[in-house]
């Protein structure tokens, strides 16, 4: 991967990014997300964030290399404490957990005032930040289920609005499936939610051989409420195929 091609992943959140956006990628790692987006003159300024000084070093490196220091601002610090407010209008933040990308959000809440999207890649935990978009009155207005090297990634697209629009029917359902992947049901989407349920059966079968304790009956049946509803899911597709 490199700032000429980058991974089906990144691709994905970089077709979300509006024309003539300003950009704050946050945990930017080797800046190839905004690198790739300035050659193409999609964006028109970027912050590449980054916490640690080994990425934050290589994203200088790769910024200036490119030629693309006038465009894109480098700078070490903590999620949103990289961003000055009404400085991006819109913001990637890509590759961590779901509950870690919230808690990134929830942190710089007044800089989100100049944002008008969110594009967010969690690698696990995308439910985190539906309830978050759900809490903070963003809007989920579309979201991607993609594999890559036997990795499954979902794409969330947020802006101000109605946060309860995407969640017509079934509001638990929608949060943890994703309203709009839950309607598509695309091969990843069956191959995440199998295997996910096959390692809730055997957390299952597991806890029947623990000792009773009230912790262990509660686990039991959040469990076995979660199984239900993927095996529910995964049936209403078998039927719609059949």
């Amino acid at each position: 991967m490199n700032t000429e091609k980058l991974s089906d992943r990144l691709a994905t959140v970089a077709k979300y990014v509006p024309q003539g956006a300003k950009l704050a990628d946050i945990g930017s790692d080797h800046a190839y997300l905004p690198c790739h987006l300035a050659k193409n003159k999609v964006i028109r300024f970027a912050i590449a964030g980054e916490v640690a000084v080994g990425p934050y070093q290589s994203a200088q490196n790769n910024v200036q290399s490119e030629g693309l220091t006038d465009i894109i601002s480098v700078r070490l610090g903590d999620g949103l404490a990289v961003v000055e407010p009404d400085e991006a209008e819109c913001i990637t933040i890509a590759g961590m957990g779901g509950s870690l990308i919230t808690t990134i959000l929830e942190a710089g809440k007044e800089k989100l005032g100049s944002v008008s999207r969110l594009i967010l890649q969690p690698n696990i935990s995308a439910i985190s930040i539906r309830k978050w978009f759900l809490e903070n009155n963003w809007e989920l207005i579309t979201e991607e289920i993609i594999e890559e090297d036997e990795k499954i990634y979902e794409v969330l697209v947020g802006e101000k609005g109605d946060p309860k629009k995407p969640y017509s029917t079934n509001l638990e359902m929608g949060l943890l499936f994703g309203p709009f992947l839950h309607q598509r049901k695309e091969e990843a989407f069956i191959k995440k939610w199998s295997r996910e349920m096959r390692n809730w059966q055997r957390i299952y079968e597991q806890l029947e051989g623990a000792p009773p304790s009230q912790e262990t009956i509660d686990k039991r049946q959040e469990l076995k409420e979660k199984i239900k509803m993927v095996e529910e899911v995964l049936r209403n597709e078998d039927s719609e195929r059949s």
